[in-house]
């Protein structure tokens, strides 16, 4: 068993609130198939959300391929479909796309319209307005910003392998709120 997988087994074995001792009753493993099922989820979330990361960071189908044992096209077809969220209403909307590269730079213009990220998936970050800005941080996933919330910062989103930090600066917003950052769309 490599430490990774121990890691895992033991978040299954907590996540099904099972005591140590020595006979599980068929209760017991159910609730280890049901935290075992709950933690598969997770894991299919974080290697999509990771699939994300690396191409955002610049990786090509290719590489992601070769790494997952499996050709471009399939890596492709697996993690390429992009969710299509629709445009909610004026105080909800879309950038992207965005990349590792420009993410941030964009986050920072619409941090000063009142923008504030709430939700990253491929490519792209739903953000909602308010009347003051907002100043945007990322961060390599940890268990801990505590840190960070001591000055102010909050979650506002979690992107395996990044954590969005966002923060309200109080300043106020204009009447006007321009549009996001240039090449920035409303819709995705």
């Amino acid at each position: 068993m490599t430490d990774l997988s121990d890691v895992v087994a033991r978040a299954i074995v907590a996540a099904a609130e099972i005591d140590a001792r020595e006979e599980l009753g068929v209760h017991d493993h159910l609730a280890l198939i049901a935290a075992s099922a709950r933690a598969e989820g997770e894991i299919r979330a974080l290697l999509q959300r990771s699939v994300a990361a690396a191409r955002a960071g610049g990786a090509s189908w290719a590489l992601i391929g070769s790494e997952l044992g499996m050709t471009r096209q399939a890596a492709q077809q697996r993690f390429g479909a992009l969710d299509k969220p629709s445009a909610a209403d004026d105080d909800e909307r879309w950038i992207s796309p965005v990349t590792a590269f420009d993410e941030m730079a964009e986050l920072a213009l619409a941090g000063r319209a009142g923008w504030h990220t709430v939700e990253a998936g491929m490519l792209a970050h739903r953000v909602v307005r308010t009347d003051t800005q907002w100043e945007h941080r990322r961060i390599l996933w940890r268990a801990s910003v505590a840190s960070e919330t001591e000055d102010g910062w909050q979650i506002g989103c979690r992107a395996f392998p990044w954590i969005y930090l966002v923060r309200d600066t109080g300043i106020p917003v204009g009447d006007e709120h321009p549009v996001i950052g240039q090449g920035a769309s409303s819709g995705r």
